[in-house]
């Protein structure tokens, strides 16, 4: 590529939607990053009891779980999820700073449930916007804007330390609420999904097409096995390494660096490797690797070892995630999009991750670092699941594609 046909490609690329698709995302998880990790916290400060937390965060839990298909079924309903996703970004920004006025359980119990009701689809319907643009536009992947979400959420995280630090913190409640009113504003910004004829095959009927198709019924299972076997590590990695004698700083640096192989994976990796490898090969190599990672993480608490296979997260996770993006783009009819990404969210994702986090508290109970080794035996029954991702869509009525 020489200089002129370079500079007309970044001319293209900063002219279309990708900027706002970056503010988009960004907005997104830097919001997450900054309120996530100190919420308990705040809500402790709070006058909320250990106990009262747990329950007001899996109520949370439980809302986003019947929330978010709700949400994409009024985008795909209404040929509207450009309107959806606005509306619920702006009612997430205004509903974060009810947390402020709400002192005891119940005031923040009903905080957290009208929030958790409004953040639901927020992810699952950007992202439906996001493979639409890249497709049609063709200047930009995918994986840059997710990639980017990664790296705001690391920022956020980190900003929200600095905040708590200087102005207490409650402040991630006024930056979080910041950060979502910016992401109804972005949404505003990135073009809505081409008009479409109306369909009937919506709702519970939409669902009943999306679950009758064989490559999207299997994408749910792998994204459940091998995604979902991520939440022991999430909820004990740090716990099993502290045990283990590490320090602090070394845990955050093997920390950081999984987050950083994720945005690699997602800007540059990826769509490299999705270039090249059928969403079949990328799916098997996610769960491959996955077996190694927990494998390893079963055997050894050593640094060295540890710093190395934290590379891996960016194919454990981030290309899997890829794989199954594409895998909806090119199997799923456009007028049950938005729905097939919240189904995604909600049963691939969030009830999987859900599950396995409760069994990962018991499993860790008892076998302590072992508890990896069931990791690695899903990530094994996901392989020969893998192989169906590449097959044609049957009955569901999607416009039959060739293998990916």
């Amino acid at each position: 590529m020489d200089a002129r046909t370079g500079a007309k490609a970044w001319s293209r690329l900063l002219t279309g939607s990708f900027p706002a698709f970056v503010l988009l995302q960004g907005s997104l998880y830097a919001a997450y990053g900054t309120e996530s990790p100190f919420l308990p916290s705040f809500l402790g400060e709070r006058g909320l009891s250990a106990s009262e937390i747990g329950v007001v965060l899996a109520a949370g839990t439980l809302i986003r779980l019947a929330a978010g298909p709700v949400a994409g079924h009024l985008a795909d309903r209404y040929d509207a999820t450009r309107a959806v996703l606005g509306c619920a970004a702006f009612a997430a920004g205004v509903i974060s700073f009810a947390y402020l006025l709400g002192y005891g359980f119940w005031p923040l119990l009903a905080a957290s449930v009208l929030h958790a009701s409004a953040i639901a689809a927020l992810a699952p319907l950007a992202d439906a916007l996001t493979l639409t643009a890249a497709e049609q536009e063709g200047t930009f992947s995918y994986g840059w804007v997710r990639g980017a979400g990664s790296a705001a959420f690391v920022l956020g995280t980190l900003a929200s330390g600095l905040l708590v630090a200087r102005a207490g913190i409650a402040s991630i409640i006024v930056s979080s609420g910041v950060l979502f009113l910016v992401m109804a504003l972005a949404t505003s910004r990135v073009p809505a999904a081409s008009p479409r004829e109306p369909q009937a095959s919506l709702g519970l009927d939409g669902v009943r097409e999306l679950l009758a198709m064989a490559p999207f019924r299997r994408m749910l299972i792998v994204a459940a096995l091998v995604i979902g076997s991520h939440a022991l590590n999430d909820g004990f990695a740090v716990i099993l390494w502290r045990g283990a004698g590490i320090g602090p700083s070394t845990i955050s640096l093997l920390w950081s660096e999984s987050v950083a192989s994720e945005v690699f994976v997602f800007v540059l990796a990826g769509p490299w490797l999705l270039s090249r490898a059928s969403t079949a090969q990328a799916a098997m190599l996610a769960a491959g690797v996955s077996v190694l990672r927990w494998s390893v993480l079963a055997s050894t608490a050593s640094v060295p070892v540890l710093a190395v296979i934290q590379l891996s997260h960016g194919l454990t996770f981030a290309l899997l995630h890829l794989a199954n993006m594409r895998l909806i783009v090119r199997t799923v009819p456009p007028h049950v999009a938005a729905t097939a990404q919240t189904l995604y969210g909600t049963l691939g994702l969030g009830v999987a991750s859900a599950v396995l986090t409760g069994l990962g508290g018991l499993l860790y109970g008892r076998l302590g670092a072992g508890a990896f080794w069931v990791m690695a035996a899903l990530c094994a029954l996901a392989l020969p699941l893998t192989v169906g991702l590449g097959r044609k869509a049957g009955k569901s009525g999607a416009t039959p594609v060739p293998p990916t």
